[in-house]
């Protein structure tokens, strides 16, 4: 697999849904000081991909704030000081923010905001590209500020054929999603061209 597309992300979320209302209950109203591994910014006109997504990156075990998951009192209708603080504190208890590229992310206010906010403290933020061909592209392309970040792909590794994250700046330059996570070190010059994989 290389970049996510729309259609496997809402297949994903339609087939694990009992699944993932479990994790949604486990995940809401946590305290403050929970810590996270990604934040996931995105746009809720996107949200049955965002589901997808949720339970893909959760099930390779790593914890992950989604906004309408773990706060669901926040209204994304009426932005207040204590809704700003809230999820500012959220970021800032989070490793990494991950933002999810799809259909309706330009249209979202709040995407800008937190990439800054998150690259501005902790400069390690990546996009996860949503395809809505149903064969999505090897590799992606940002525009605008978005060249500026890597980008996330899921492939499987050579000897076990077990599917990882990749994180990737060119197809010489990239690390385990792992290994970013806890470095924050992109392997540079590398001798396989992760876009042949």
């Amino acid at each position: 697999m290389g970049i996510y597309s729309s259609t496997y992300l809402k297949n994903l979320a339609a087939t694990k849904q009992k699944l993932f209302e479990t994790k949604m209950f486990n995940a809401r109203n946590v305290p403050i000081t929970t810590k996270f591994d990604i934040f996931l910014s995105h746009s809720f006109l996107d949200r049955e991909e965002v589901k997808g997504l949720y339970q893909e990156l959760t099930d390779f075990g790593f914890s992950v704030y989604v906004d309408w998951i773990v706060d669901p009192q926040l209204d994304r209708a009426n932005v207040t000081k204590e809704s700003a603080t809230l999820v500012r504190s959220r970021m800032k208890n989070s490793k990494t923010l991950l933002l999810a590229i799809s259909t309706n992310a330009t249209l979202s206010k709040w995407i800008p905001w937190e990439l800054g906010y998150v690259d501005g403290n902790t400069n390690k933020c990546a996009i996860i590209p949503v395809s809505k061909d149903s064969i999505p592209p090897k590799s992606f392309k940002g525009s605008e500020y978005l060249v500026l970040y890597p980008f996330i792909k899921k492939l499987p590794l050579k000897d076990t054929k077990e599917d990882k994250l990749w994180v990737i700046e060119s197809e010489f330059s990239y690390s385990q999603f792992e290994s970013w996570l806890s470095t924050g070190i992109i392997m540079e010059n590398r001798n396989v061209n992760i876009f042949n994989i």
